[in-house]
């Protein structure tokens, strides 16, 4: 599965940067018995349901011609949203000093939610300032992480 997702990642991002957008995220997974893919796009002043458009019918030629997905799917373009997942470094990054919520396979502490600033990124760790406490994370902890709108 990650070798369809490096496939088309490599596909859209010319085509994304090509609108002026970013490529956040690509995703790959089944649903109710339903393959998606999905394209996540983003740029500073927010995604217009016309640059989700404009990349979907730019790219959707390419998929068809260069096939890198083996089964049927639905196609979607949307943009990567106010409460995105961070997964690459470059992510995390971007949003050291804002509030994120990570959530945890399991409880630490008796909780698998913390929400704090994300003070730290590094390869893989995920640090939170939480109040007074100071919060790391490994990447085998993490089940995932979001920002967080409050």
């Amino acid at each position: 599965m990650s070798k369809i997702i490096d496939i088309v990642t490599e596909l859209a991002r010319p085509v994304v940067e090509g609108f002026g957008c970013e490529l956040w995220d690509v995703e790959y997974a089944s649903e109710g018995g339903q393959w998606y893919l999905r394209i996540y796009i983003d740029k500073d002043e927010g995604i217009s349901i016309n640059d989700c458009e404009n990349v979907s019918r730019a790219l959707d030629p390419i998929l068809d011609e260069k096939d890198p997905v083996p089964t049927n799917y639905i196609f979607e373009v949307s943009s990567a949203g106010l409460t995105r997942q961070l997964k690459l470094p470059a992510h995390f990054q971007k949003f050291l000093g804002e509030t994120v919520e990570v959530k945890l396979y399991k409880p630490l502490d008796g909780t698998k939610l913390y929400k704090g600033i994300l003070s730290a990124y590094e390869k893989g760790t995920v640090t939170l300032n939480c109040g007074d406490n100071t919060i790391n994370f490994t990447k085998e902890q993490i089940a995932g992480v979001h920002i967080s709108l409050l």
